[in-house]
């Protein structure tokens, strides 16, 4: 589980497909309202506030984004509810479930998206995916300092979407950024046919 402050009332948290497990937690039980789910919600919010001093008191606006590859990415935003920011729990007796007054979204993206720290890794694994004869497709990023690969898996073979994760996996890192965001505040350095393209004008 990683967390990280985007402003002074907005968190990201990024869990992988590891740490649900851990929790016992499946993919699909994010979208349920079930023990599990607050409770690992709970951890994260006092998590949250033991690294980054966010308190999560008062009304919660909750966006959980799916990303195929990597897991869950969490966006928690304080006092966007209705009730505006002035709300908070006063009731010390309340149970766990009823402290968070929370919103939430949930949306599910099929982009695979891994990022890079360096361009050479960009190249060496579009050579690769090139070579595999795996797709010639994908979008080039770059946001925060590192390169970021995005990939339509309509546009891969569905038979060869592990190798393609695999590939992308040996060179990259899998990313917490949601692709709304990456089309927001990245810079698009190829807008299309990035792998063919990186393979073309950097071949040797």
């Amino acid at each position: 589980m990683k967390i990280e402050r985007l402003s002074q009332d907005k968190i990201r948290i990024f869990l992988t497909f590891d740490d649900l497990l851990e929790r016992g937690i499946q993919k699909d039980d994010m979208w349920r309202e079930i023990p599990k789910v607050h409770e690992l919600f709970s951890e994260m919010m006092d998590q949250a506030y033991s690294e980054l001093g966010f308190d999560a008191s008062g009304p919660l606006a909750v966006e959980v984004f799916a990303l195929p590859a990597q897991g869950m990415v969490v966006i928690v935003t304080r006092g966007k509810m209705n009730g505006g920011s002035d709300e908070r729990a006063t009731d010390d007796e309340d149970s766990e479930e009823e402290i968070y007054e929370m919103e939430v979204t949930m949306e599910q993206s099929d982009i695979v998206m891994y990022s890079f720290r360096d361009f050479e890794d960009v190249i060496s694994v579009c050579k690769q995916l090139r070579a595999a004869e795996l797709t010639e497709d994908g979008r080039l990023y770059s946001y925060n300092g590192k390169w970021i690969l995005a990939l339509e898996p309509a546009l891969i073979d569905s038979s060869r979407h592990n190798a393609v994760i695999a590939l992308l996996a040996e060179y990259g890192e899998a990313t917490s950024v949601t692709y709304a965001m990456l089309e927001e505040y990245g810079k698009v350095i190829m807008p299309s046919g990035a792998v063919l393209e990186v393979c073309t004008h950097f071949y040797n």
